[in-house]
């Protein structure tokens, strides 16, 4: 009799501690599933500011290119082990560059990537500013319009 009295009594208990046990597990999921969302809202955001090298006018986040998905697997692992944004931007620039930053910082290998466009800008003014010297001096010495002359017969 004391035998049944002491495997009803552990039976409670178990019981007791199979629904904790559960239920602890279900909240590690749960925490575990916010956390998982968590990190692909930060790998989405770190890849939307890098350069699909497939594509080029593309971010990660947003390109299907096999290597583009590769990167980003990339990105979520080096996030998930602990890696800092700035240590996951250092590992993609030091791999494939600063082309791969779609904000690439100001600095001797991008002078070029930057200044291109006033330089751009400043050879299209000049080559006008030329186009419109040589125009003037052609016409120098042409009236502005001619009218045609009437016939005096008529």
């Amino acid at each position: 009799m004391l035998d049944g009295f002491w495997l009803k009594r552990w039976a409670a208990r178990s019981g007791g501690v199979a629904i904790l046990a559960a239920s602890l597990l279900g909240l590690a999921a749960l925490s575990h599933a916010q956390t998982a969302s968590e990190l692909d809202e930060h790998v989405n955001r770190l890849t939307s500011e890098l350069r699909c090298l497939v594509c080029q006018n593309q971010t990660i986040a947003d390109s299907q290119a096999e290597l583009a998905v590769q990167l980003k697997k990339e990105v979520w692992q080096q996030l998930a082990h602990g890696a800092s944004d700035e240590q996951v931007r250092d590992f993609m620039v030091q791999r494939y560059g600063d082309f791969v930053l779609y904000r690439p910082p100001a600095n001797q290998s991008t002078w070029l990537l930057w200044g291109g466009p006033a330089l751009l800008l400043l050879l299209g003014a000049v080559l006008v500013g030329l186009h419109w010297r040589d125009r003037r001096k052609a016409f120098q010495d042409q009236p502005d319009s001619v009218l045609p002359q009437e016939d005096a017969s008529a």
